[in-house]
């Protein structure tokens, strides 16, 4: 699994009085214990007004990679943003995100065309979120047609389906499944992705309902996600499963983890 750690984002409270008051401490300490955990990006988003975004993005990547060599997610709901923090990032990362909203791929898509640049991929447009699977796959094809025009390879995308509360949901989650099979039955290669913890918003015991969906998820083929890889719980039910789905020959990937102290008891 494509583990983007969500703790470095200003829309968490103690992240954004620590953004706010410059805790460059807090920051790097965060950033270390994510990459230690596991995470194979570090996802930045500064939740400030956009004026101050690019500026703060800087200051926060620029302690990031003090402590570490994890690649970056830049995290920004614009692109342009996106686009300029790119300059900021000793390696190649990924963007988080675009969707077919606007101009937003030919801003992006662009800039890391030629690269090892990865980029998620929300299935949205100009009409919102679509209602249906189906509708969702008319957006995932044009996104297709535009990376084959800019030459993106589909193992470079991170496809968000976008995951929705499950208690306004009348289907449960078989949208979202639908459309990760589909697309990973065109695409073998393409990853399949998702803020993880959307789905239990105004539920209570969020936890389970986090940890069962994971696992749905990961069977229709997600093997990306945006979560907390500080959750041993978490991680420990993510190198299960993917031993469970014979993704991990020997379960060696499950017993290094262990043994790391990625998960388990302390």
């Amino acid at each position: 699994m494509i583990i983007i750690g969500e703790k470095l984002n200003g829309s968490i409270p103690s992240m954004g009085k620590a953004i706010a008051e410059k805790n460059a401490a807090h920051i790097r300490d965060i950033a270390k214990k994510q990459s230690d955990a596991g995470a194979s990006f570090i996802d930045v988003c500064a939740s400030v007004p956009e004026e101050q975004e690019l500026e703060t993005l800087k200051w926060m990547i620029d302690l990031i990679q003090d402590v570490t060599d994890t690649p970056i997610a830049i995290d920004s709901p614009s692109a342009k943003i996106c686009a300029e923090a790119v300059a900021f990032c000793r390696r190649p990362g990924l963007i988080n995100s675009v969707s077919m909203e606007g101009n937003k791929v030919d801003t992006i898509f662009p800039v890391i065309a030629g690269t090892s640049w990865q980029c998620v991929a929300l299935l949205s447009d100009d009409t919102g979120i679509p209602k249906s699977a189906e509708k969702r796959l008319q957006v995932f094809n044009a996104f297709m047609e535009k990376a084959k025009r800019y030459r993106i390879a589909p193992n470079r995308l991170h496809i968000d389906p976008l995951i929705e509360m499950l208690c306004t949901s009348e289907d449960g989650i078989a949208k979202i499944l639908t459309t990760m099979k589909q697309i990973k039955a065109q695409y073998p290669d393409i990853h399949l992705t998702g803020g993880a913890s959307n789905i239990s918003f105004n539920l209570p015991a969020r936890k389970y309902i986090n940890r069962a969906f994971i696992i749905l998820a990961m069977g229709a083929g997600m093997d990306s996600a945006i979560l907390d890889p500080l959750n041993r719980d978490m991680m420990g039910l993510i190198y299960a499963t993917e031993a469970l789905l014979g993704q991990d020959e020997l379960c060696i990937e499950y017993i290094n983890a262990f043994r790391a102290g990625i998960f388990g008891e302390k």
